[in-house]
């Protein structure tokens, strides 16, 4: 299913940038005002270059945010040329290769917003399974309200230079504005699966089969009709007739085979069992500790080792996800500063 897969939403939405400039900055286009107010946005402390920055990611200020991307596309990429066999448009009369191709082009620069995110309405909530259109609709929005709760200066100096943006002062109309610049999804950014899920699997060989055998009998039966018998033995049905019905029956069941393929290739795959945002904050934070207590634990004791575990388990609280854990948006938990204590 478009935008839903493993209990998240994969969003992309598409604003159009206003032409020109505003008459206030004539010099500055609003195209160039929208990549100025992006270079601006702080870097998640995702890595050593920039885990020592002052600020982080505002998009780090929730826990529903897996991954999130910004930027200006300008136009799109041109591909070349469409491909055709020489001989088979030489017949059909087709243009010769020295005449140029239509081309596609944007007719306007396009800020796109790209995130993966926990389907759900409220912190804490259990990842979906499956969402009807109206359902993802409603989490899309839930997400964007969450959004500008937390980063309204930075959306607002990046959006302010798109169409529509003017009316836009509330977290109930950004989250109406994300809805009229989304688009379908169809490829996940995110892979946390411990162990492969159980996909939607085809019953082929029996699909197959279940199709074909009407076709085959109804083939046979044609023959027989073409060699001379008339009725189909031992029933006394008409031939043609009784061929024609199962060549039917065959071709319904094909047809509807395939539609039965469609819709469960469409079907998302469950959540794996820590795949929240939360959970997969706690294992890194989980990860990292751990490494820390197993070094520190080197040539101890049985009964030092047990003691110091079950220290272990007291201070660090496993089966909690809201405290102890990794702060969102950076790269490591040594510094006390991204823990949730």
């Amino acid at each position: 299913m478009p935008d839903l897969d493993s209990g998240h939403i994969f969003l992309t939405t598409l604003a159009p940038i206003k032409p020109g400039a505003p008459k206030d900055d004539p010099q500055t286009s609003f195209e160039q005002r929208a990549r100025i107010a992006l270079a601006e946005m702080p870097t998640a402390h995702q890595s050593p270059a920039t885990e020592h920055t002052k600020f982080n990611s505002p998009f780090a200020r929730n826990t529903r945010t897996h991954l999130a991307r910004m930027f200006v596309l300008n136009d799109v990429v041109y591909n070349g040329r469409n491909t055709q066999n020489p001989l088979v448009a030489r017949l059909k009369g087709s243009p010769p290769p020295v005449i140029p191709q239509h081309v596609d082009q944007l007719n306007t620069p396009y800020l796109v917003f790209c995130a993966d995110v926990d389907a759900v309405m409220k912190d804490g909530e259990p990842l979906p399974t499956n969402l009807s259109v109206e359902q993802q609709r409603e989490v899309r929005a839930s997400y964007s309200r969450k959004l500008w709760d937390t980063m309204e200066e930075e959306l607002c100096a990046v959006y302010s230079n798109c169409y529509g943006f003017e009316e836009v002062n509330s977290a109930e109309q950004f989250a109406e504005y994300l809805d009229k610049c989304h688009v379908e999804t169809t490829m996940p950014f995110h892979d946390y699966y411990l162990e492969l899920p159980k996909f939607h699997n085809l019953p082929l060989m029996q699909l197959i089969i279940g199709a074909a055998a009407p076709l085959a009998i109804g083939l046979l039966l044609f023959v027989l009709w073409l060699f001379g018998a008339e009725n189909v033995p031992f029933t006394g049905l008409s031939s043609l007739a009784t061929a024609l019905i199962f060549v039917a029956l065959g071709l319904f069941l094909a047809v509807l085979f395939v539609r039965y393929a469609i819709r469960n290739g469409e079907k998302p795959l469950a959540p794996a069992k820590y795949d929240d945002l939360p959970s997969v904050l706690k294992s890194l934070y989980l990860q990292q500790k751990f490494a820390d207590f197993f070094i520190e634990s080197q040539g101890k004791s049985n009964v030092e080792l047990h003691t110091a575990f079950g220290e272990f388990m007291a201070e660090h609280e496993p089966l909690t996800t809201g405290t102890k854990t990794q702060k969102p948006g950076v790269i490591s938990s040594a510094n006390p500063a991204n823990v949730i204590s």
